[in-house]
């Protein structure tokens, strides 16, 4: 596989060969990943490096030492091409420290958590040191998502208690209320069909109705690449947007849709964190966006599938949950990180309404995709993906199209195609919303 595979657009490369190393570890790629949740920075080596962080608060800038690698005159100009607009990061400093020891300066616009680790070689990445720059008061996606919707609203007013009859009412209540622990879902985030269902107030209920739409892959996972070299992260973010348009312009019985998008640009998200940005902004739906690849080019059409509690409805579902959940391992995860277990356990509480809400809902997109463009499977397939473990919340993973198909890779990028999958996916949202419409919130006061 050729190493343009793996780089994705808007990240800083450095390509150096062997013979430029005095000694040491040789370094294959550095990549730079700004994004608003986070910034990541990675050095890929064809061998193991270790590193020694040191946080300097004013001005407030990390050092990193690392080990297993010599300086290059090069280096220093490369890295320092940051992006002007990255939000977490001004500047890029390296020197030789000691004998095989790099000091790298991470001077930094804002304070932020860190988080260095590194990871064992998986798909066609080497050995790669991480470095995560995480603001030290991360943003919030019920805040990002309230402050967005009042700028709709009234344009300039970032600011402002809403009116009672605003049907975003109770997320902003919500948002004043006194914070949760994380050991069971909130009340007000409860699937429709975890109490027996109401169609005449539930019709009624006069609020917004979110959609979660979740660009699969990013960043340091590009997800399958196209014979043409087209990267899945990209074609899914692009039909995201457009399906993101359609759905904040369209009611349903009287309730206006609203989408969240779990990334909108370039960066990995980790599985469990796309599930817990959907449940922290209460969505009634959630729908992960993918391009399947295969063996062969020769497979093609659309594919939806909904999570399994008694193993997988057939073979290739089994296969493709286990390709979709080792995304985790190729985006780069810090498995030390304290708080992962926990969330892992709450994200195993899949019950069994949900996983029926979820038939009933990709059903409904299955048979709108199948008007526009061939269907690989004519079922909801089932499997264990852990992306759709949300207790709370239906939720499907749509495969628009086989991007290993080089036919298919084509019509993917296509914006009239694009438009026509979007189409297709928001008549799926509505006919599902249409017989199953949501219970209202429990609003909450602080």
């Amino acid at each position: 596989m050729k190493r343009r595979d793996l780089i994705g657009k808007g990240a800083l490369v450095l390509l150096i060969g062997a013979h430029q190393i005095a000694r040491g570890a040789s370094v294959v790629a550095v990549r730079i990943w700004p994004a608003r949740d986070y910034t990541r920075v990675t050095i890929e080596s064809d061998g193991a490096l270790t590193a020694r962080q040191f946080f300097v608060t004013d001005p407030p800038r990390l050092a990193v030492d690392i080990e297993g690698i010599d300086l290059l005159p090069g280096l220093r100009e490369l890295l320092g091409q940051v992006r002007s607009d990255d939000p977490n990061i001004a500047g890029l400093r390296v020197a030789q420290n000691a004998p095989n020891v790099v000091r790298l300066v991470i001077d930094l616009k804002k304070p932020i958590t860190p988080q260095v680790f590194s990871l064992e070689p998986v798909a066609a990445y080497q050995h790669r040191l991480v470095f995560d720059l995480y603001p030290a008061t991360p943003p919030d996606p019920l805040e990002d998502f309230i402050a967005q919707r009042l700028k709709d609203l009234a344009p300039g007013v970032t600011e402002s208690p809403a009116p009672q009859t605003d049907p975003l009412g109770d997320l902003i209540a919500q948002k004043t209320a006194p914070a949760k622990t994380p050991s069971a879902p909130p009340a007000s985030a409860l699937s429709p069909s975890a109490t027996p269902r109401e169609p005449a107030r539930a019709a009624a209920t006069d609020r917004l109705i979110i959609v979660a739409l979740d660009p699969g892959h990013g960043g340091e996972d590009p997800g399958a690449i196209g014979p043409g070299g087209t990267f899945e992260k990209d074609v899914v973010l692009q039909i995201a947007q457009r399906l993101r348009a359609r759905i904040n312009g369209t009611q349903v019985n009287g309730n206006q849709l609203r989408a969240f998008m779990t990334r909108d640009a370039d960066f990995f998200v980790p599985l469990h964190v796309r599930v817990d940005k959907a449940r922290r902004v209460q969505a009634d739906l959630f729908v992960s966006l993918h391009a399947d690849a295969f063996y062969t080019p020769r497979p093609q059409g659309a594919s939806v599938y909904a999570l399994s509690d008694r193993g997988a409805s057939s073979a290739a579902a089994r296969w493709m949950a286990a390709k979709e959940n080792k995304a985790d391992l190729v985006g780069g995860i810090n498995l030390g990180a304290q708080d992962a277990g926990v969330r892992r356990v709450l994200l195993d509480m899949s019950t069994t309404a949900q996983i029926n809400d979820s038939l009933k809902f990709g059903s409904a997109v299955l048979g709108e995709i199948g008007r526009v463009g061939k269907l690989h499977k004519p079922r909801v397939e089932q499997a264990g993906f852990a992306v759709l473990r949300a207790p709370d919340i239906p939720s499907v993973l749509v495969e628009t199209a086989f991007i290993s198909n080089p036919d298919e890779e084509k019509r993917l990028l296509d914006p009239a195609y694009q438009n026509q999958l979007a189409d297709a996916l928001l008549r799926g949202i509505v006919r599902y919303f249409a017989k199953n419409p949501p219970l209202a919130r429990t609003r909450q006061v602080s």
